[in-house]
């Protein structure tokens, strides 16, 4: 399906309707029609407060009762200082705009063979994310649920991708929930091998990588490999509870040109499923600025010290 023009895709978006009483949308838009003038930038996104317990299905998501509106066909949202809410996105999104925030949204995506992500924001400013769910329509060893780079998420429930979210720099993931990915015995980017699922995965060279109470449990993933797999710089992991995978939390510095620095993990509770009873893997050059408060889940019981070799 085409694109939409950003007229089109504004109003299919906001909800606006023409004078025929149908959105933009639903009937042509000439190709030269622009995004309409926008008088007022609107106030900052507020956050919701903090969740006082950790997350599940029943505190993350679209809240029961929302009315949702369908949108098909792939978008790429470029204006700045859009609210998008209650929108079932089948196909899809990215983002390149400024002052982004979806708000009880549903992302499916669709089928393809190429590597996508039912949201990407890493060409976005300030993409912000509340209360949303991630559950692919179609899933594939090609398809995670989020890319993201200079966004906020919060409430949001993840599941069925390959990844959770692939967190580029500048990434917040809060008071959210991980898990359920899907496993794959092929994947074209593992060399034919089988997929590589980790809740939550840096690249080498970002940094400011931030994990607060979050739910993320890859003990229902087949042979995942972590909840976080990270060489990102100044990675902070506080008061999460973390399960399954190969090791829990991977901090790998071996793909840099140097040391893995600025690593902060406070006051999380571990589960007891991961593969090599690991809850911290340190490559030899990877260094923790911080490391307290850490535990059991079942005990209370401190974790033993991080394993450390490459």
């Amino acid at each position: 399906m085409p694109h939409l023009t950003i007229l089109a895709l504004v109003a299919a978006l906001t909800g606006c309707a023409s004078d025929d009483g149908r959105t933009l949308a639903d009937r042509p838009v000439p190709a030269s029609a622009s995004a309409p003038a926008r008088s007022a930038v609107p106030p900052p996104t507020v956050p919701p407060p903090p969740l006082p317990d950790y997350p599940d299905a029943d505190s993350t998501g679209v809240p029961p009762g929302t009315r949702l509106t369908v949108v098909r066909g792939d978008q790429t949202i470029s204006a700045d200082n859009l609210v998008i809410t209650g929108k079932d996105f089948h196909g899809f999104v990215t983002v390149t705009g400024s002052n982004v925030t979806f708000r009880n949204c549903v992302f499916r995506g669709r089928a393809t063979d190429r590597n996508a992500a039912l949201l990407d924001t890493e060409r976005g400013r300030n993409t912000v994310v509340i209360a949303s769910e991630f559950v692919p329509a179609a899933p594939s060893a090609t398809v995670d649920d989020l890319w993201t780079r200079n966004t906020r998420i919060y409430r949001a429930d993840i599941s069925g991708g390959v990844d959770g979210v692939k967190a580029n720099s500048h990434t917040l993931i809060q008071d959210s929930y991980i898990h359920d990915l899907t496993w794959f015995e092929h994947d074209p980017n593992q060399n034919g091998g089988p997929t590589h699922n980790d809740g939550v995965q840096s690249w080498a060279g970002m940094r400011d990588v931030t994990l607060r109470h979050n739910t993320i449990d890859m003990s229902t993933t087949k042979e995942a490999n972590a909840a976080l797999q990270t060489s990102a710089y100044d990675t902070r992991v506080l008061d999460n509870l973390l399960d399954g995978g190969a090791c829990m939390l991977n901090f790998d510095h071996t793909v840099l040109g140097g040391p893995l620095t600025g690593i902060e993990v406070v006051g999380n509770r571990f589960g007891r499923h991961s593969a090599y009873d690991c809850p911290i893997l340190l490559s030899s050059r990877s260094i923790m600025t911080r490391n307290a408060g850490n535990v059991w889940a079942d005990t209370g019981g401190p974790i033993p010290p991080p394993e450390q070799h490459d």
